[in-house]
């Protein structure tokens, strides 16, 4: 396990993901709407590959941590169960979260994690992604080397890894909570459903 770095596109928001390694979270390529429709409205398409994915590794959200720059978060719905977190200050999305903070799951979007800050490739550090989801959303051919449909046994593994982190009490602290009141430190912004994100 080790330590990376997370750090937005301009630098300005920085932190660390906490004893990473690919057995301590669960990588996976999501190809629904809302994560195409989000990286749209940041106008950051370049996280997306070419068949409109998005890099996710899903981990307890008391190993990250925000170092500088947390005044830079910002926050958005464009459904009801789910916030996705970006950096302002250069449109950088970060993850996505649930509404509750007790759920412990933070899904970290790839461009906020500086793999290669050692030299190594995101492969090396997180693993290769463990399946495909929402693949019936893609807007093109999927890539050659695409991580498989999830099976029975992914799904197993990773109720197994949240139902872990819930228990050991992993939830808490939350970088994207108030400690105090529970709330998002951010007010969450509706995408109003008139705009056409999708």
């Amino acid at each position: 396990m080790a330590d990376i770095p997370l750090r937005c596109h301009c630098d300005r928001l920085r932190g660390i993901a906490r004893a990473v390694s690919p057995s301590a979270g669960f990588r996976f390529v999501c190809y629904c709407k809302d994560c195409q429709a989000f990286a749209r409205f940041l106008e950051r398409s370049d996280i997306l590959d070419a068949a409109g994915g998005t890099d996710i590794f899903q981990m307890p959200p008391c190993q990250v941590t925000f170092t500088a720059g947390s005044d830079a978060l910002r926050c958005l719905r464009l459904s009801g169960k789910v916030l996705r977190w970006y950096a302002d200050c250069c449109r950088t999305p970060i993850a996505n979260t649930a509404t509750d903070p007790r759920f412990p799951v933070v899904a970290l979007i790839h461009s906020i994690i500086d793999c290669a800050a050692d030299g190594r490739s995101r492969d090396a550090r997180l693993g290769p992604p463990l399946c495909r989801i929402y693949e019936r959303s893609a807007i093109g051919p999927l890539p050659s080397n695409a991580a498989p449909p999830p099976s029975l046994r992914v799904f197993s593994y990773r109720a197994t890894k949240i139902v872990g982190w819930w228990m050991r009490g992993l939830a808490r602290p939350n970088p994207f909570f108030d400690d105090r009141t529970k709330a998002p430190r951010s007010v969450p912004h509706l995408l109003s459903p008139t705009v056409n994100w999708r």
